[in-house]
Parts: C-alpha cells; structure tokens; sequence
C-alpha cells in the first residue's frame, strides 16, 4: 500500500539528505533571462551553488510533449464558442462576456489550456483573477506553470509558485511533476532537483511520470549511478516491502533499460528487459532499438539475431533507426558487407533511409578507400537532394588522396568549401598533407584564409605537414605568423615545432620555442625540454643539454624518468662515470626508481670502464625487476666476463639469451672470442658454424673475427671462404680484414713488403686495391674458390662474379705484376 507520509528530508539514496545527495544548487535573487527569481523559496545550502547549471540536455523520449502547441479536441458545452471568441476578439471583455459569470472550474481549465501563446494565457488567467468571481485553485495554477515551462519564461514560473503560495494553495504531486518536467526539458537540472528535494519535503512521492523524467535527467548528465539510486529509492518507497511490487508502465522499463545501456550495465538491462517481458509488458521498437544497440556496443551478434526474431514474433515492426542501429553495429565489427546488407533491407523493407543512413555507410566506405561504393553512395543522395556534411566530405577528401584520385579530392574540396568550418578545413589539409601534397596544403591554407576560418587547429595541421615534408623553415615562418593572424598558439602548436625542429638536429632552435613556450605558461610537464635534451645529447652537446637541466628545475618542472635517463645514457656515452652516478643519485632522491633503460645505461657505461661488479649488481637488480634483461644488457654482462675471462658466468647469460629467443650476432661474437682466448677452439669452432647458420654474419666485424679464428689455426680455406662470404653479402672488409688475410700470406710465404704494397695499392684506390687482393690470395693459394670482384662507388661496393682458378698459377703471377717480386717459391 502507498505510505502515508515520508521524512520531511527524505534520504533519496539512501545515504544522505536529499540536499547533499543530489549536490542540489538553486537559483540567483538577481532576476535575468533563463534564472528564476524564488526568494521565499531559497535555501541557504542551495545559494552556494549560485546560478542554476544551463547544461542543455534533450528529451526525445519524454512522455510529455515539448511543443507549446497542442492539438485541437473535440468539446461539447459553450467550450468552443469560446474558443472562437477568444480567437476573433482580442478584447477579452468583449469576448468572454456572454459567458463572464457562467464558466465552471472545468470550463476555465480547457480554455487555459488551449492557449497557444504563453502571453494569451497569462492574459487571460489574470482576467479571471480580476473579475473576482472565479476561484482559482491549483489545477489551474499547474496549467499555468506547464505553459510557462514550456515557453522558458522562468521568472514568471517563479511569480506564480511565489502566488500559489501566498494564496495558500498547496501544490500537489502534479504540481512537482510540471515544475520537474518542465525544468529538465530547460536544461535547468539542478533546479528540477532542487523541485523534486521540496516534493519530498512536502511528505509525497514523484509520480510514475515523474520518476521516468528525473531517470532521464541523471542519464543524460552521465550520473548513472545515481540514476540507479534513485530509482530503486524510489522503488521501496512507493511500495510496502509486503505487498507485491506492480509492474512498470512501458516508458518507465524503456528508460531504465536506456540507462543501464548507457551505463554499460549491460546484464541488468538483460535482467530489466526479462522482467518486462516476465511481466506481460509488450516491447515496442524504442526497447528493441534500445537493447540491439546495447548488444551491438558488446559485439554480442548471436543476441542481436536473437532480438530480431523476437521482433517479429511480437509483430514490432523495425523503423529506420533499427536499420541504422544495425548498420552502426557491424561498422563497428568492421563488417562493411553486412553493414551494407542491412543498408538495402531497409529500402526492401519499404522504409526511407534518412540523412543519418547515409552519412554512416558513406563515411564507412570513405574511410575504407572503397571509391565505387562511395560515389554510387553519393548518387543516391544528390537525387534525393541529401546535403553531405563537412566530417563526410572530409572523409572523401582522404579518400580521394589515398587512391591518388588529386583531381577529385580537390573538387570535393572545393564543393563545400564555402560551408565549411575551421575544424573541417584542418581535416581537409591534414589529408592532402599526410600524401606530401603541399601545393594543396598550401591552397587549402589560402582558401581558409580568405573565408576567415583559421584557427590553431590548422596551424597546427599546417605545422604537420611541413613537418612531414621536413621543410623546418617554412614550418617556423607559420609559427611566427601566427600572431599577425590573431591566432594564438597552444600546447600542440608549440609540441610540434619543437619536436620538429629536434628531429631535424636543430636543437638551438628547437630551444628558442620552448622557451617562448615557457613564457606563455603553456609548459607543464618536462617533455618539451626533454626532446630539445635528447637531441643536445645525441650531438654530443651534453653541457647545454645540461644547462637546460637546470633552467627546467629553475621553473619548478620536475624532471622524470625519461629525463634522468637521458642525461645518464648521455654520459655513459662518453664514459663519465662521476656526472652518470651523479644524476642516478638524484633520480634516486627524488624518489624514482631505476628502470630498463637506465639499467641498460649503467651496464653499458660500468663495462666502457670495466666495473664489473657495479655491472653485476645492476644486471642482478633488472634480473629481479619485472623488465628481465634485453640483449643488450646481457652482452654487455658477457662482454665484461670475456674480459675477465669468466666462462661459466659468460655461459650462463649466453644460454639464458638462446632459451629466451634474444641472442644475437653479437651474443654469439663476444662467445667466440672468449673461447678463442680461452683456448677453448672445439667450442669456438662451433660457434663460428652457427653463426654462419643462423646467418648472423652481417659486419666486418664478426666476419673479421671468424676469419682471425680459422687463420690464425691453420684453417686457410674457411677462412678464404668467410671472406668470400663476406664478398657475395656486401659487407666491405675493412683494415681488420686484411690484416688477418695479410698473416695468412706471410704463412704462405709472401714477404712483409709485397703484402705493404698490396696495402699501400688499396690505399691510393680501394677498388684497384681489393682486385689485387684478391688476386694475390688467389695465386698464393692452392686450392680453387669462388671469389667476388668489388668496385667501390662513393658509399658501398658493387659487387660483380670474379673467378680465378689456383692451379692456374703461371697466368696469376702474371696478374700481380710487381707483386710477383715478393712470392716464394
């Protein structure tokens, strides 16, 4: 059974006051458009909260209509001789007096509410005040607030309550629930709270009606889970805990469902929607739309198909907006086939698609560079005289320059670009822009300047695409330009041009922005000084990059991980262990803790200066650190333990990086020369034939150390077949290389002075050189290979097939001339 009465300050979640709970403000006694003026109405508690919020939010499922006009009703008695006198004489004397002392109660509230006009209506309940003969009672008051309500005319909503309440007449729950409806289809929220805080004061109880608009107010404010509190409040209040619960009208299981859908709840709007359908309550299409949409936004298909089979067994007919909702869907799931199938069942179902159908699939195929599609797409809208909006075009603008269509995407350019906002000539320049078409850039630029468009959202996409065409000076003029536009830079546009210019290796004027950047207060975190940094330190500038250090600290920016690790990584470079150890102990201070990157500094910088037990103890703290060592910490470990000829410490890493898939070429030429030291040739051997297996011989340097390893122990010919290997791949040999064949031919019985002027030949001309090379070891040796003939060009060596047979050695020491000299035997 309905309760008597309630708390005079009800606990509307259950936690807290109503005041409180629902952060109620009110409103300003200063009277001004859109504020209301309640001043026997005002609370203390709600004056804090000063002018009531004007978040605007819709009503589209209200049950109330928003129109002020209303459709005409048939009445019987005087009513529509009324009516027409009301419409023909504007004197309302002369209208109403053939009924001035006759109308009933009933007879004046129709004809208040069939005004169209706020002003006539007011006009006219003042007439029946002034004639004094007519009692008007709160029926006719809740006529009058509705009508103002709906007009927006807050200050004489106000006016009248302050009337009612002067007259003694005591609002009812109707009363509440027009005063409610009509503030939060105002987009007045707070106040409609404020409203529904004073029924519960009054001792009564929101409505079914009401309940449903206060539901939708927390919804489209986003407040969720009040929007649950407050009905499951109002749930227990209406109803004795012993008495069975009555079903909900259909619009109130709509907005519930809407709202647990839009809170992502997706199982109680599952539950809500069983319970209706448990309840006898038939589904109409919002419900279906509703939980399809729910459904689809969870990629739960198997549902959605579920749902509209259940559509037809309730014979609910689907509307455009399911169509739309489904195309939406499968968009979503990138399915563009389905999506398009469900786009021509909307027209087989005899239904129009509208705008919102079109614009949906036509973006999808845009985005997807699906020209033919789009352009019949587009056909279909031109005949039915649908405008494209400026985010679809944009989308076909990219489009058109993805596929290299200029021409066209040009043309759609300039077909809306008189319609166009500031935002959408941003996305048209980014587009030709992101293809390196700067001439359209720089059109596009100049269209937006004439139509006085601009804004920092296309300097910035300006900035961008000089920036990918790394044109830093005409980047940095549209900087400095922009002042003269009246455009003021913001946080991006400063971004970009500093990691522009930084990327460039201009990091003396990358400074200069962040400065300026400094002074407009636009910097608040470290990461413009840390780029500019990055790129001092790279270019070996670590003074200024640490200058800039301290003016960062100067202005109270705190430096982070990044920062530290860039000046630490930057000394270890160079070996300065002091000035390193120096910035990890004031990481350290500031309460930061290592991390990989700087772990990998420290080992690299502890085995420049070989501090191998500082190195262990890093690499032993990243070993327990959720980041495990990367391979190059490892190698650098294994590097240290090679020089210290630590074997099985070595080993231990090595192994370690082959279990975890992270060894590499240097992984296996930092073993090789350990066991070489060592020694150890069985296994150094080995390794040199996985190495040449897992094709880890990519540089002179590993190639040089193989061929060290098999000639200094006798193995001449794989070490003459590493170094056609190292021919055939286009890795050049260097000084190491032939230092290490030159001892091969001293083993072979050519002099010190034959193999310095093989060397001093390379020297004038290092393509000549190598041939000679070649030749000499080809001669000298006693068995047959394939070697390559390398010519040098500027940068890298071309190689071309060379092949010289050693038993034909008459026709060789003929080849090497004065070389010949030097070769015994």
């Amino acid at each position: 059974m309905l309760r008597s009465r309630i708390p005079a300050t009800p606990d509307v979640a259950g936690v807290a006051p109503a005041e409180n709970l629902l952060s109620l403000g009110f409103v300003s006694h200063k009277k001004g458009k859109n504020q209301i003026l309640f001043r026997d109405f005002v609370r203390p508690s709600a004056m804090k909260s000063g002018v009531c919020a004007r978040l605007k939010f819709g009503g589209n499922n209200f049950p109330v209509k928003s129109e002020v006009k209303r459709t005409s009703v048939s009445y019987g008695g005087c009513i529509p001789s009324v009516l027409r006198a009301l419409e023909t004489f504007p004197d309302l004397d002369e209208a109403l007096k053939p009924w001035e002392d006759s109308l009933s109660s009933k007879e004046r509230t129709i004809i208040l509410k069939e005004q169209t006009d706020w002003r006539r209506a007011v006009e006219i309940f003042n007439w029946f005040k002034r004639k004094g003969c007519y009692e008007l009672n709160v029926i006719h008051y809740n006529v009058m607030l509705r009508i103002l309500g709906e007009a927006q005319k807050w200050d004489l909503v106000g006016s009248f309550w302050n009337e009612m309440q002067s007259n003694r007449i005591m609002p009812t729950n109707s009363t509440y629930g027009t005063l409610i409806n009509a503030y939060c289809k105002g987009g007045l929220n707070k106040a409609a709270l404020v409203w529904l805080s004073d029924l519960y004061k009054q001792g009564m109880e929101p409505d079914e009606v009401t309940m449903g608009v206060i539901l939708q107010t927390y919804k489209k404010a986003g407040k969720f889970q009040k929007a649950e509190q407050f009905f499951r409040r109002w749930s227990s209040d209406i109803y004795d805990d012993g008495e069975t619960q009555k079903g909900y009208s259909l619009y109130t299981y709509n907005t519930l469902i809407d709202t647990y859908g839009k809170a992502g709840q997706l199982e109680k709007a599952s539950r809500t929607f069983t319970q209706m359908l448990g309840e006898g309550i038939v589904p109409d299409t919002v419900t279906f739309n509703t939980m399809i949409h729910l459904y689809g936004n969870n990629g739960c298909l198997e549902e959605i198909s579920s749902l509209m089979t259940m559509m037809d067994e309730h014979h609910c007919v689907a509307d455009t907006r399911t169509y739309n909702i489904l195309i939406s869907v499968y968009l979503k799931m990138n399915d563009i086939d389905t999506a398009a199938s469900y786009f021509s069942k909307l027209k087989v179902a005899g239904l129009e698609p509208d705008i919102v159908s079109y614009r949906t699939l036509l973006y999808a195929y845009s985005v997807r560079n699906m020209v033919g599609e789009a352009e019949a797409l587009i056909m279909e809208m031109e005949e039915l005289s649908l405008e494209i909006d400026e985010y679809t075009q944009s989308a076909l603008t990219r489009m058109y320059t993805n596929v290299g269509l200029i021409d066209k995407s040009w043309s759609w350019f300039e077909k809306l670009s008189d319609k166009m906002s500031s935002e959408c000539f941003s996305a048209n320049i980014d587009a030709f822009g992101e293809k390196g078409h700067i001439h359209l850039v720089e059109k596009a630029f100049s269209c937006c300047l004439s139509r006085q468009k601009l804004s920092v959202l296309v300097f910035n996409v300006m900035i961008k695409a000089y920036g990918l065409q790394k044109n830093c000076n005409k980047a940095a003029e549209l900087f400095d330009g922009m002042i003269g536009y009246g455009v003021v830079p913001d946080q991006c546009t400063y971004s970009s041009i500093i990691q522009l210019l930084s990327a460039a290796e201009l990091p003396h004027k990358a400074v200069y922005y962040v400065r300026k950047m400094q002074e407009a207060g636009l910097v608040t975190d470290c990461i413009p000084y840390s780029v500019v940094m990055t790129c001092f330190a790279k270019l070996g500038e670590l003074q200024t990059a640490e200058d800039l250090f301290k003016e960062m600290i100067s202005f109270k920016i705190q430096p982070d991980i990044v920062v530290y690790s860039i000046l630490i990584n930057a000394f270890a470079e160079v070996g300065n262990v002091h000035e390193a150890m120096k910035y990890v102990d004031s990481m350290k201070s500031a309460g930061l803790t290592l991390n990989s990157i700087i772990c990998n500094s420290l080992i690299k910088l502890y085995t420049k200066v070989g501090y191998l037990r500082e190195a262990q103890e890093v690499y032993e703290f990243l070993k327990s650190s959720e980041d495990s060592p990367d391979a190059y910490a490892s190698n650098c470990m294994i590097d240290l333990y090679s020089e210290n000829a630590m074997l099985g410490e070595a080993e231990e890493i090595f192994d370690n990086l082959k279990c975890n898939g992270k060894s590499n070429e240097f992984s296996y030429g930092m073993m090789l020369c350990l066991y070489k030291r060592l020694g150890r040739l069985g296994e150094a051997f080995f390794i040199a034939k996985e190495m040449q297996t897992l094709q880890l011989l990519t540089s002179s340097v590993s190639c040089n150390n193989i061929i060290a390893l098999y000639a200094t122990n006798g193995r001449t010919k794989e070490a003459v077949e590493t170094f056609r290997y190292m021919l055939a791949s286009g890795i050049p040999p260097d000084d190491g290389t032939f230092k290490t064949l030159g001892l091969v031919l001293l083993r072979h019985g050519v002099s010190k002075e034959a193999i310095n002027q093989l060397e001093s030949v390379r020297g004038e001309d290092a393509e000549v050189g190598l041939e000679e090379w070649i030749k000499a070891i080809c001669s000298v040796l006693r068995f047959d290979v394939n070697l390559r003939h390398v010519g040098k060009t500027k940068s890298c060596y071309n190689i071309e097939p060379f092949t010289v047979n050693l038993c034909e050695k008459e026709f060789a020491l003929k080849e090497l001339g004065d070389v010949k000299q030097g070769l015994c035997g």
